[in-house]
């Protein structure tokens, strides 16, 4: 009697354990711009996702912006950050994340006949060149952003510092073109998709852009810690497979009309403001979800440079990118 309790206590234990191993994977994903940050959108498609629900859930999650990320990584409350190339490695130097990856590509900034973030001033501004900003007032998003330090690297070009030479203001990229208007600021950045508001063009000159700062950026990288990586390594292969196919399908041009609906239906505004989006006139998006980490080495040397981390960085040390290269090799 005896040993046929523990036999049936076995059995349980065993049932329960493969139970326990069947269940799903849960990740969470974080985004910050509504429809131009894939986690805000993909699941607009997901029944292309044939793994969801299966070996993993997906569960996206709106951020302000990247510092509240940083935390929510640090408490395990999020698997996957989109970063920028500037809060990424504070991530890993200032927040001690010394197990955060690079683990797959959002978009880039600066790539040949895609599109750029620039800087804008008023049509009849005496301002005609960048050495022309001496004892001016710039508007950036945030110390530190991608968007911050790019302009802070062409004003630097031209003998510019900051605080000696000119004053920062910090606003959201909504009230941009408020201030700009206004006469608050003599320069600010306009950056998808608020670089298309007719009203923005109407009044404002682009002075110059990212690509003139830095280059071609890895402006948004994935980032997911490797103690969550290697422990659900299969189900990571099966979600970034799924992700590789939803992606593709919204940059596919023969899906451009639908892509515009979902956008339109998701933001409540007429489908035409999003004919700019997965296009050439938007960010560049490597469709094999493929950083360019020769770039991203450059921004983040640059963001060393400007004294915003501590210590150089070798992104080598802090990537892996065998996920997604596994994934995409099952689309072959």
């Amino acid at each position: 009697m005896r040993s046929l309790k523990f036999a049936l206590a076995a059995m349980a234990a065993t049932m329960a354990l493969g139970t326990a191993q069947a269940e799903p994977v849960k990740i969470r994903m974080a985004w910050v711009a509504p429809v131009s940050n894939w986690a805000s959108i993909v699941l607009e498609k997901k029944d292309l996702a044939k793994h969801l629900g299966k070996s993993y859930t997906l569960e996206t999650v709106r951020f302000a912006g990247t510092p509240p990320m940083m935390t929510a990584l640090a408490a395990g409350e999020l698997e996957i950050a989109n970063l920028a190339y500037s809060t990424f490695p504070l991530a890993v130097q200032n927040a001690n994340m010394d197990d955060l990856r690079v683990i797959a590509d959002e978009f880039q900034d600066g790539v040949t006949g895609f599109a750029t973030n620039e800087w804008a001033v008023l049509k009849d501004s005496p301002i005609q060149k960048t050495e022309d900003l001496k004892g001016k007032i710039i508007a950036t998003n945030a110390a530190g952003s991608a968007v911050d330090i790019a302009a802070r690297a062409m004003l630097k070009k031209h003998g510019l510092e900051d605080k000696r030479d000119y004053t920062i203001v910090e606003a959201p990229f909504p009230t941009m073109k408020a201030m700009l208007q206004e006469k608050k600021v003599d320069l600010a950045p306009y950056v998808l998709p608020f670089n298309f508001d007719p009203a923005l063009q109407q009044i404002a000159r682009p002075l110059f852009s990212s690509r003139d700062a830095v280059g071609v950026s890895q402006f948004i990288i994935w980032a997911a810690r490797k103690s969550f990586t290697d422990k659900n390594r299969a189900a990571m292969v099966d979600f970034m497979e799924d992700m590789l196919v939803i992606e593709r399908w919204f940059m596919d041009p023969k899906n451009h009309k639908e892509v515009t609906e979902i956008a339109g239906k998701m933001m409540k505004a007429p489908p035409e403001r999003f004919d700019w989006l997965f296009t050439k006139k938007d960010y560049y998006r490597n469709p094999d979800m493929l950083p360019d980490l020769k770039a991203l080495q450059a921004n983040i040397d640059l963001t060393h440079q400007l004294g915003f981390i501590k210590a150089p960085m070798d992104v080598s040390k802090y990537t892996d990118l065998t996920m997604v290269q596994d994934a995409a090799k099952r689309l072959k």
